[in-house]
């Protein structure tokens, strides 16, 4: 299964209640405000390394670049695709699971 995450970790708790629900397999696409969720050295940026052997994490570039995070240090596992990318993860997963 593709799970998006669209909002920030910082002001909701989708990427947490993802974070738990995720069943081994599962990939992750952080996009939009979600891409906050992806910054190394985070609140968060421990549950995430904590599941990456389970699960596949991705992060939108083009949400990075328009939040002005091009430079920013990402949690080390997480890959950036493009939107051609999104369109491969979905294509790759029977179920897409949006956490809005």
């Amino acid at each position: 299964m593709l799970h998006t995450v669209n909002k920030s970790p910082f002001e909701r708790n989708n990427l947490q209640s993802c974070l738990r629900l995720a069943q081994k397999g599962s990939a992750v696409l952080l996009i939009e405000d979600g891409v906050y969720g992806a910054l190394s050295g985070t609140a968060v940026s421990g549950e995430i390394a904590d599941r990456m052997d389970d699960i596949s994490f991705y992060v939108l570039g083009p949400d990075i670049a328009a939040r002005g995070l091009g430079e920013s240090p990402l949690i080390e596992g997480v890959q950036v695709v493009d939107y051609g990318g999104f369109v491969d993860l979905v294509a790759e997963h029977e179920v897409t699971n949006a956490w809005l």
